[in-house]
């Protein structure tokens, strides 16, 4: 399929069809990525997408205590060099 460069205001663009769009799922944001010659457009990714649902199941099972014993103890610079 062939489209063609179009000027959006002092940036240009080109228009991607609605069929192609939901073929790729691309979604409200994407990624652009250069390899030589290419242009990508990937939809965007969200690394932490549903964490805080993960981390309140993790909750509710007991599962989100510290395994390092938490943290060290003040030490005298701590109580006398900094500022809290």
């Amino acid at each position: 399929m062939r489209t063609s460069i179009v000027r959006i205001g002092n940036s240009q663009g080109i228009r991607i069809p609605k069929v192609i769009i939901e073929q790729c799922h691309l979604g409200p944001d994407v990624e652009l990525q250069v390899e030589g010659e290419k242009l990508i457009i990937r939809s965007a990714s969200f690394p932490r997408q549903g964490w805080d649902e993960k981390f309140k199941c993790m909750a509710a099972t007991g599962d989100d205590i510290l395994l390092d014993g938490g943290l060290p103890s003040q030490s005298s610079w701590d109580e006398d060099e900094w500022q809290w």
